[in-house]
């Protein structure tokens, strides 16, 4: 079975991104975590900050299956980059509507690019549907409490950054 490649920026892993890469640990054996790199935007935390906590994460949700976890960077092509990794799934969370007209679109010039990366659509948990990562920073940055969005190790993680 192929290893799955799950992109993201991930700033900061919240539950939903945890809920669907549990998801995606459910129908393959491997998944491999990118982290995308811009340029052009300054993250709240840094590469290195975010794969600790989403191995932090992981481990804590799923000890079982935090081996099975690896987290990379990349900044091209998401297909190139998953290519390059033997990955020939590509996990794409969606919370409703909006993002499954998004990731329709994606996934289209995607398989024109890269018919042998096949997207996988993970919908997110009841739960976990309105979370994203910038209203957790937006929230968390206004001193909010965003403990039921993000997991243990990230909400310690905000509130250590709101107190330097």
């Amino acid at each position: 079975m192929a290893a799955a490649f799950y992109p993201g920026s991930f700033d900061p892993i919240t539950n939903g991104h945890l809920d669907v890469l549990v998801q995606a640990l459910n129908i393959a054996p491997k998944v491999i975590v990118a982290i995308g790199i811009h340029p052009g935007k300054t993250p709240l935390f840094s590469f290195e900050e975010r794969a600790e906590l989403i191995r932090q994460a992981i481990a804590e949700a799923l000890p079982a299956r935090a081996d099975d976890v690896s987290v990379v960077s990349f900044d091209r092509l998401v297909v190139d980059a998953a290519r390059s990794h033997n990955a020939h799934l590509l996990i794409r969370g969606l919370r409703d509507g909006t993002d499954l007209d998004y990731e329709m679109q994606m996934a289209g010039m995607n398989q024109q690019m890269a018919p042998d990366v096949q997207t996988v659509f993970l919908p997110a948990g009841v739960a976990s549907r309105p979370i994203t990562a910038t209203l957790v920073r937006q929230i968390a940055g206004m001193g909010g409490d965003v403990s039921a969005f993000v997991p243990k190790v990230v909400d310690a993680a905000l509130k250590a950054r709101r107190r330097t």
